[in-house]
């Protein structure tokens, strides 16, 4: 009955004494469309009264507002009637875990937390923590080289932890990692994994953090760094973390990939990686592109552009975000929910973009095919993904 785990949610988040924070997210499909992504309750004292903080999230936005007590129950009773699939309620002592099936059953799992009890955090303006923290010993993060057998990041590392740290922001806020493989582990394969600080990474916060287990492949054409990976994945008995030396383009996954991400593969690689997201049916694909020399060749200066395509820098900026447009559009057309957002700080990376995609629905849009077809046109070009997509992809757009 829904009620019953409403009320046991409710007694714990109105329970001043004991109550953290409680996280509400992940879809349940075939249900009205949540206008939230995700939902962040929290205590807060204004002022020296006690307030509950909501913290609601769009796929840009997020929305805050305190609510006293008299007000509160209304508000949690609104949030619980959304079509969410997980919650997560955390007290001082245990946390309380409810996933909630396409037909409305409740499943609960409470978990004592270990280590030393703290009282909940009031602080309005609460800091954000990093989905991997930094100021604490993490026997991953010592194996990857990042952090001191004390506890401290390398200060030649602290801006690797932070891009891996806004990653794992990015692949959070998707709000799908409960429901993308329900009742088995996830599938997740990292195209052109390189050093595989990333893949450990991913494989570290979905097994050990997240508590969903996750299996991992990372592929790679440089056998020195496979070796090197897959030495690290013996040295920490990691059985479900493998290694592959291989092209992504030849690259045949024994399963198919719930989640494939590409950081920084160079060029023709990022289509690569996301063709056999697509192909393979992924239900998470996050890129962040590196070089763009393909579609650069294939620029001509045509008017009104001359100002931008006599500057060589301008001309390559260009180029960058076409490819990465007709990448985000050929994502659309194919069933993919799509974003490009910011993915570090530039001082961190200049290649900072990420494109973002969730399947949502099956291959088409018509508005996007035109878009993709008047862009194309425009610029007389043929993106490399579509070659590698092929009559997959071309017989979904509309006809010259």
């Amino acid at each position: 009955m829904a009620e019953d785990y409403w009320e046991i949610i409710k007694r714990r988040v109105l329970d001043e004494t004991t109550f953290v924070q409680m996280t509400l997210k992940g879809a349940r499909r075939g249900l009205a469309e949540n206008p939230w992504r995700m939902i962040v309750v929290r205590p807060v004292q204004i002022k020296n009264r006690r307030f509950w903080q909501f913290s609601r999230f769009t796929d840009k936005q997020d929305f805050t507002q305190n609510y006293p007590a008299a007000e509160v129950e209304m508000q949690l009773d609104e949030a619980l009637a959304l079509p969410f699939g997980s919650i997560l309620v955390r007290s001082t002592g245990e946390d309380l875990h409810v996933q909630i099936t396409q037909k409305g059953r409740a499943i609960l799992h409470r978990q004592a937390r270990n280590g030393e009890t703290r009282p909940p955090e009031l602080a309005h303006d609460a800091p954000k923590a990093a989905p991997i923290p930094a100021d604490r010993p993490d026997s991953f993060l010592q194996a990857l080289g990042l952090q001191t057998a004390d506890g401290r990041i390398k200060a030649d590392r602290r801006g690797k932890l932070a891009q891996i740290n806004e990653f794992l922001k990015l692949l959070e806020h998707t709000g799908v990692l409960e429901t993308l493989a329900p009742g088995r582990p996830l599938n997740v394969l990292d195209c052109g994994c390189g050093a595989s600080y990333l893949s450990f990474a991913v494989y570290h916060y979905l097994n050990n953090l997240r508590g969903i287990p996750a299996r991992l492949v990372g592929v790679d054409v440089n056998e020195k760094l496979i070796e090197q990976s897959s030495r690290l994945s013996r040295e920490m008995r990691l059985e479900d973390a493998v290694f592959c030396r291989s092209s992504i383009a030849a690259f045949q996954p024994d399963a198919p990939p719930d989640i494939v991400i590409a950081l920084h593969a160079c060029d023709t690689a990022t289509d690569e990686a996301l063709a056999l997201g697509i192909a393979s049916g992924a239900g998470l694909i996050l890129a962040a592109p590196c070089c763009h020399h393909h579609l650069n060749a294939q620029l001509e200066t045509r008017a009104p552009m001359q100002p931008v395509m006599r500057h060589g820098i301008l001309k390559n900026r260009l180029a960058d975000i076409l490819t990465d447009s007709f990448r985000a559009l050929i994502l659309r057309i194919m069933g993919y929910k799509t974003d490009v957002v910011e993915f570090v700080a530039s001082e961190h990376t200049d290649r900072n973009l990420m494109i973002r995609a969730v399947r949502r629905t099956a291959p088409g849009g018509p508005a996007f095919a035109r878009e993709y077809t008047d862009l194309k046109a425009f610029w007389n070009v043929t993106p490399y993904l579509e070659t590698l997509l092929g009559a997959a992809f071309t017989n979904l757009l509309p006809p010259v």
